[in-house]
């Protein structure tokens, strides 16, 4: 077989990825790293600077005569527009294109009401958040929403949560508006990759993402990529029964689901059964903080709960790290004990041998920080953007949907 030379290879995406990790931070840097010549680097390069995806300073350090032009990436050059849905609260936020916050709102409503209520709420907050920014600086969206999705087409497929979302397929709504590409995912999943690239790559490559609140979910990562299932339907441990759990009826239509008996919901239920006067969270933790004992029995009975089920994912998995996250375990440490304690008492030797089960560290914006990552992994992955550049088009300038960015998928996870 024919081998390709160096400069079929890298493509100006392929350069555009040197510049962004920092491996290469200047023309020599980029002839050196691929092999192109001179003439090539610098078509590349002027490819980049024309179309906004990098920028050049001469700060850079000089061994004598004129220094250096410093090539970066332009992560100013546009904005990306998302959205982490759950079952009562929403962040809405405008990212950069090194996916930082920009803006931030956050938008307590019942995703159960159904998309032709929640999304034209969801961009109306984008349009207020863009301000004077023109439509041309989105380069795309992104949403995670607490339901099984099928990635491919952006389509909602659970019929037991959402159920008013069943089967509707969210980009060519979104895209109606905001005419740019929209990826729309499991929040549980986007909050996993916001942790995971943030605080644990490079270094770790398996990572359990599990997110106790209102509902129980799972993230997982596998070899540094989203492990999604044929149908999208990775990482749904809310629904696992557990031993002991008193034959509670899931919304499911199970008995004692995981979900059903450890999740923020049970725990609330579980209070006002036992005479306690709760309405949310903040007070179950008023409660903990006043050493309850009725409290503290019920959360660290949930944190056992729970554990079982992490300690077959971890033997299913065998994680690096577990994260727990969410409304709940950010809030009560007595749940994050009693889960290390049985994941470590039930999974195997080995699993657990070197594995941390520790809280969230980036906390309620990992889901933000994911929804971003997922689409700027898409309309700058190397494909996009030479596909962008040939067609003498901005990058951003893509039609809108899933399908606009199909033949990138093969290469990134």
């Amino acid at each position: 077989m024919r081998r390709r030379s160096a400069a079929t290879l890298a493509s100006s995406g392929d350069v555009l990825g040197l510049i962004r990790s920092g491996d290469a931070v200047t023309r020599a840097d980029i002839g050196r790293l691929t092999g192109l010549s001179r003439p090539a680097v610098a078509l590349r390069v002027g490819e980049l600077l024309e179309h906004g995806l990098v920028v050049e300073d001469t700060e850079g350090p000089s061994t004598g005569g004129r220094p250096p032009a410093r090539l970066a990436f332009n992560a100013a050059g546009g904005v990306v527009l998302v959205a982490s849905l759950g079952a009562g609260r929403t962040q809405i936020a405008m990212c950069d294109l090194a996916a930082r916050e920009l803006a931030r709102t956050e938008l307590e409503i019942d995703v159960e009401r159904g998309p032709d209520v929640v999304l034209p709420l969801l961009m109306d907050h984008w349009a207020e958040l863009l301000g004077d920014r023109p439509m041309a600086s989105v380069r795309g969206v992104g949403m995670g929403v607490p339901a099984t999705v099928e990635f491919a087409a952006g389509r909602v497929e659970s019929a037991r949560v959402m159920a008013s979302w069943t089967g509707v397929v969210i980009p060519p709504l979104i895209s109606a508006r905001y005419p740019v590409p929209v990826f729309v995912d499991n929040d549980v999943n986007v909050i996993a990759m916001g942790e995971y690239r943030t605080e644990y790559a490079p270094g770790v490559d398996d990572l359990l993402f599990v997110k106790v609140s209102t509902r129980i979910g799972a993230g997982v990562i596998a070899g540094g990529g989203i492990l999604r299932g044929a149908l999208g339907a990775a990482g749904e441990i809310g629904h696992i029964p557990v031993r002991d759990g008193g034959g509670v009826l899931c919304r499911c239509g199970n008995i004692d689901c995981v979900d059903s008996v450890a999740s923020g919901t049970a725990i609330l239920r579980d209070l006002r059964a036992r005479g306690r006067e709760v309405s949310s969270l903040a007070d179950v933790v008023t409660l903990v903080r006043a050493g309850d004992a009725e409290t503290m029995a019920v959360v660290r009975r949930a944190g056992r709960l729970l554990g079982e089920v992490v300690a077959s994912a971890v033997n299913l998995l065998n994680p690096a790290v577990v994260v727990l996250g969410g409304d709940v375990t950010e809030t009560f440490q007595p749940l994050v004990s009693a889960v290390r304690e049985v994941v470590h008492r039930r999974s195997t030797a080995l699993s657990t041998r070197s594995l941390r089960v520790e809280r969230t560290r980036l906390g309620p914006g990992a889901g933000i920080v994911g929804c971003a990552l997922m689409v700027i992994d898409h309309v700058l992955a190397p494909e996009a953007v030479d596909a962008a550049i040939r067609s003498a088009a901005p990058v951003w300038a893509e039609q809108g949907g899933h399908g606009a960015l199909q033949g990138v998928r093969g290469a990134h996870r």
